[in-house]
């Protein structure tokens, strides 16, 4: 949260943060649409801008929304002075590395297309 890294600034420590952001609650998403599909609540997240909070800490920070960002994002914090934070942006979409949150509710709306 933002005062660990308000406490960070405050003693030196030089850490980097890899922050992954997909604004959503996604485990809590994928049992909502496996059991209720298309009827989901409080999973949606409206995020604050993390780099602009951690710069605002005296850290340094990049947001990646490109997988090729990451490398040369990582080399420039690990040879900064101070913290890094690192916010990946990833596919709400992409759920695990076998499934997609859409492919889960269409597969819960067949099974409650089959029960009726």
């Amino acid at each position: 949260n933002g005062q660990e890294l308000a406490t960070a600034v405050q003693y030196g420590a030089k850490t980097i943060i890899v922050l992954l952001n997909n604004g959503m609650f996604g485990t809590i998403r994928m049992h909502q649409e496996r059991e209720y599909p298309q009827r989901v609540a409080g999973t949606a997240l409206a995020n604050p801008d993390f780099c602009a909070l951690a710069q605002a800490y005296g850290y340094a920070a990049a947001r990646i929304t490109r997988t090729d960002e990451f490398e040369p994002a990582l080399l420039a914090a690990l040879q900064r002075a101070q913290g890094t934070l690192i916010e990946l942006m990833l596919d709400p979409q992409v759920i695990s590395t076998r499934t997609a949150l859409d492919a889960i509710t269409q597969a819960a709306l067949e099974r409650e297309q089959e029960r009726r």
